[in-house]
């Protein structure tokens, strides 16, 4: 096809669009997100896959939107990266990728790695990683082992924030509370943890503090997946609240806007608590 013939079906109000150099589209309206990401992988040039959030998208795993698709290519490659599509070139070939629709992406672990990584912000990393974990699409010694030992950008904000979620850190709004604990200089609670009262299970709050008989909850919609989830955290506070324990619920608004109330509340609760009988955690 000739560039005459080109430029006639791409001229405005043509039957074409060009969604990338070279990449053209032979219909006209908003690209799906299919044709975005199928555009990206015919602009970046052979052996590449789709990465990072784009490919948890495609995991159908909830996550953060963004414009931008991340595309895995060769150390050799030679294309620039352009538009909305951003190019990581590798020597670290995944061994395994995912396919849909003839576009390849990359798998849980390495796509969760690769997002984590291009994030600034600490708490966006928690909320990403945590969402990976509390979905169950794949493991914290998965997403470690994929990290290994790598020096690349953010890899030590990225290790850091693997930990705090092996230690029950499951939101961004929990890392808060952690944050808030730790500035203060408070006890340290056990995050995410089961509660029995004896062998019958009460509940699992976010935060912990067994020899003070407090709990700590985290209460926002936003955090939950369905409206039954949220009835849920209701129940089990009630439940913990029946047998001795002195629950606590803090909103991530709370927790970012008023820390110093939010310090001021657990310190008084620390201060006048004490050891619920009967009541033991475990952790999992």
């Amino acid at each position: 096809m000739s560039l005459s013939q080109l430029n006639y079906r791409i001229r405005p109000g043509g039957p074409w669009q060009r969604l990338l150099p070279g990449v053209y589209l032979t219909v006209t309206g908003t690209p799906t997100q299919d044709q975005r990401d199928m555009a990206a992988l015919l602009y970046s040039g052979k052996y590449c896959i789709i990465t990072g959030t784009a490919a948890l998208r495609r995991h159908s795993i909830q996550v953060d939107p963004t414009d931008f698709v991340d595309v895995l290519v060769p150390t050799a490659c030679r294309t620039a990266a352009h538009g909305y599509v951003r190019l990581h070139r590798t020597s670290r070939w995944p061994p395994t990728v995912a396919c849909h629709k003839g576009i390849e992406f990359a798998m849980v672990p390495r796509a969760a790695i690769d997002a984590a990584r291009g994030l600034y912000d600490r708490r966006e990393v928690r909320a990403l990683l945590a969402a990976v974990v509390q979905q169950q699409r794949c493991t914290i010694q998965q997403l470690a082992a994929e990290l290994g030992s790598s020096r690349l950008k953010h890899s030590a904000i990225v290790r850091a924030v693997l930990a705090e979620v092996a230690g029950g850190i499951m939101s961004a709004p929990e890392g808060d509370l952690m944050d808030l604990v730790n500035r203060a200089r408070l006890p340290q609670p056990m995050y995410n943890v089961r509660l029995y009262a004896g062998d019958k299970f009460l509940a699992k709050p976010d935060a912990w503090w067994p020899k003070f008989g407090v709990a700590g909850e985290v209460d926002s919609r936003e955090w939950h997946f369905a409206p039954a989830d949220w009835d849920h955290t209701m129940k089990r506070s009630d439940k913990m609240t029946a047998a001795g324990i002195r629950v606590l619920h803090f909103t991530p608004y709370r927790l970012r806007h008023e820390p110093g109330e939010v310090i001021a509340t657990l310190r008084q609760a620390l201060s006048h608590g004490s050891p619920v009988p009967g009541i033991r955690a475990e952790q999992r």
